[in-house]
């Protein structure tokens, strides 16, 4: 705990740390770039960022909660609800309202869904191993027990 206080004290400023060295720019920067590469193939598809996003989460995490959903695709519960009108009204997804609570929404993938999301991911995963190129297995494995370190650091919800 002490180092941690003293490297705090001891880099102060973003001027000291340099653009190239502060993680979460870096962090954004990438995912700009990335979500930019994507949003041209997407727009062919009629298919917007939130709503590919929701389509990955639902092919892998399905009939999770409208709250759950905005957690795991990192779209605010406005923005979800519009992208989630969309998406059904496309026939994408469906929502359930909960056995238990009837304020609970559960958000499911159609087959249409599934079709559509498996069209968009190609180019996903074309743009993801572009971003790897030049990177191991070893420096990606690092990379990613380093992101959920630091996830697990600055989470506000248990998933």
């Amino acid at each position: 705990m002490e180092q941690k206080v003293e490297k705090r004290q001891r880099i102060s400023t973003l001027g000291q740390i340099g653009l190239q060295q502060f993680a979460p720019y870096l962090m954004n920067r990438i995912m700009g770039r990335y979500n930019a590469t994507l949003r041209d193939d997407f727009r062919k598809q009629g298919l917007t960022i939130p709503q590919v996003r929701t389509l990955a989460v639902l092919s892998v995490a399905d009939g999770v909660t409208v709250n759950d959903l905005s957690v795991y695709t990192v779209i605010e519960q406005s923005t979800l609800s519009r992208t989630l009108d969309t998406l059904e009204a496309q026939g994408f997804v469906r929502r359930e309202q909960g056995v238990t609570d009837s304020r609970i929404r559960h958000v499911f993938l159609t087959d249409e869904g599934r079709a559509e999301f498996s069209r968009a991911w190609p180019a996903m995963h074309d743009a993801f191993e572009a971003m790897f190129d030049d990177v191991d297995d070893a420096e990606y494995a690092a990379l990613i027990a380093t992101l959920q370190k630091m996830l697990k650091n600055i989470r506000k919800h248990d998933i």
